[in-house]
């Protein structure tokens, strides 16, 4: 009777191991290497000559990339692993996105608690950092400007930390001027991060002036918010400077033959105007406008920026202001002589991968002005 029953609890108790076993290794599914070759999962170190950052915001048009310079992509859409993957065995880093209420983060122990978790997620998942997306309003005087400073600095060492190699990245605004009322303490954070994402479009967020369509990103005006940076003693080999691969489309309240479009007056964060009377548009579809439009594409001298103008169904006039190769190459030779860390954009979903010569020759000639010869 014994022997029977020992013998039977045996093999009972090697199939409770076993279904032990495979639960435990569906918990643990989620973190298991995704890639064929694990050393994949690995985070990349170093840091490349020039840095070309990406934000993709989802899909699967990272599939058609050039990869030949990127650098880094900073993933702000669903979590793909197979991205994950591929940027891995191109050198490539992915990096999470980071955003946090400024009211929040006051509380240190709330520091605390939100950089765990984004450590934990980056481990979770093999990234290799983080951008830290955060553009809501700080005043000088408040709380929260330390504590934006401090939130960068206590990411930035827990992450070098736990993940080495791994990088840490704050946007900011086209110029320091406290644009949309962020007033941030930038030299501070950029001591405090590997680099700063310089975001140079949107620059009509706040019109003081005649409310009229202009350029989303005008070269001088660009550039005069990079100068403006590093004479604060930001070191140009902290700046990555930011371009639109997209751009604006505005109703006309009236076109003359100058080509000055009036706009609506929508207020912004202050201002009287801004670009919130026109709506984004991406480069792949401004570009599918020019055969259509009553004007072709036209360069503007002020602003070294491209436009077009069209008539609607209804019969309103529109111009619609955007970046292609020739604005873009002029911002990359100024990251070139300037000694700028690199160049980026957002976002790389905005170009047509769809196929078609004409398409690819489009989309290749995006991607080559951001690393001129």
């Amino acid at each position: 009777m014994e022997g029977r029953l020992a013998g039977g609890v045996a093999p009972l108790f090697s199939l409770f191991l076993l279904v032990a076993a495979l639960l435990l290794l569906a918990r643990l599914g989620s973190c298991a290497c995704p890639c064929r070759d694990p050393a994949l999962c690995q985070p990349i170190s170093g840091a490349r000559d020039f840095e070309v950052f990406v934000f993709d915001i989802g899909g699967s048009n990272w599939r058609f990339y050039n990869w030949t310079h990127i650098t880094t992509v900073a993933t702000f859409g669903k979590y793909d692993p197979e991205l994950m993957c591929y940027a891995h065995s191109r050198g490539a880093r992915v990096v999470l996105k980071g955003d946090v209420a400024v009211t929040k983060i006051v509380d240190p122990a709330f520091r605390a608690a939100w950089i765990n978790q984004q450590v934990e997620l980056a481990k979770r998942q093999y990234m290799d950092g983080i951008n830290i997306d955060i553009e809501q309003e700080v005043a000088k005087s408040s709380p929260e400007y330390d504590a934006l400073t401090a939130l960068v600095k206590e990411t930035t060492e827990a992450f070098h930390k736990a993940i080495p190699g791994s990088q840490v990245t704050f946007d900011v605004a086209w110029c320091p001027d406290c644009i949309d009322k962020r007033c941030y303490n930038y030299t501070g954070i950029a001591e405090s991060c590997d680099f700063v994402f310089v975001m140079s479009y949107d620059e009509q967020s706040q019109v003081w002036s005649d409310c009229i369509a202009r350029a989303n990103a005008p070269y001088n005006q660009t550039i005069a918010g990079y100068e403006q940076y590093i004479s604060m003693g930001i070191d140009p080999q902290k700046i990555v400077m930011g371009v639109p691969w997209y751009g604006y489309d505005y109703t006309c309240l009236s076109l003359s033959k100058d080509h000055i479009c009036s706009i609506a007056k929508v207020p912004f964060r202050g201002a009287p105007c801004s670009d919130a009377a026109g709506r984004q548009i991406p480069y792949r579809i401004i570009m599918s406008w020019e055969n259509s439009s009553l004007s072709g594409i036209l360069w503007n001298d002020e602003y070294q920026a491209p436009y077009l103008e069209y008539k609607a169904p209804n019969g309103v006039f529109h111009q619609v202001w955007f970046d292609d190769p020739r604005s873009i190459s002029l911002k990359a030779a100024y990251v070139t002589d300037r000694g700028l860390r690199g160049i980026g954009m957002w976002n790389g979903d905005c170009l047509d991968y769809s196929g078609g010569y004409v398409a690819e020759e489009q989309t290749e000639a995006m991607w080559e002005a951001l690393t001129p010869e």
